[in-house]
C-alpha cells in the first residue's frame, strides 16, 4: 500500500510516517518513480508506535523495543545499558500508574451510564 492508504487505515498523518520511516521504526519499499510502498505489518507496526509514544517513549527506545513486539519475537540486546533499563522500568511504572487511573475513569464513566440509562428507563428525567 502508498503512504497515503497507510496514512488513512492508521490515522496517522504522511508526514509522521515519513518521520517514523527516518527513525527507522518503519520501513517501506521504494518503487522506481519515488513512491514508499508498505505492506500490511506496517498497519500494526503504526498503531503500536503511536500507543508507545503516546504514552512517553521516546523514538530512540522504541526502536530497540520494537523487535519485542514483532512475532515470531527475535529480541536483540546490543545497547541494553543499566540506564536504558531504569528508563524503561520507569516508563513501564509510567504506563501501569496511568493504566490505573483510565480504568476507574472508565469505570466512573460506565458507572454514570448505566445510572442515566436506569433513570430515562424508569421514565424520570
Amino acid at each position: 500500500m502508498r503512504i497515503g492508504e497507510l496514512s488513512e487505515r492508521t490515522g496517522t498523518p504522511r508526514r509522521l510516517l515519513r518521520y517514523y520511516e527516518e527513525q527507522g521504526l518503519i520501513v517501506a519499499e521504494r518503487l522506481p518513480n519515488g513512491y514508499r510502498v508498505y505492506d500490511e505489518s506496517n498497519l500494526d507496526r503504526v498503531v503500536q508506535i503511536r500507543g508507545l509514544l503516546d504514552a512517553g517513549l521516546p523514538t530512540r527506545i522504541i526502536k530497540q523495543i520494537l523487535p519485542c513486539l514483532d512475532k515470531p519475537r527475535i529480541i536483540h540486546f546490543p545497547d541494553a545499558t543499566p540506564e536504558m533499563l531504569a528508563t524503561l522500568e520507569e516508563e513501564r511504572d509510567r504506563m501501569t500508574e496511568r493504566i490505573r487511573f483510565l480504568t476507574r475513569n472508565r469505570d466512573a464513566v460506565a458507572e454514570y451510564l448505566d445510572a442515566v440509562r436506569e433513570k430515562l428507563a424508569a421514565g424520570s428525567p
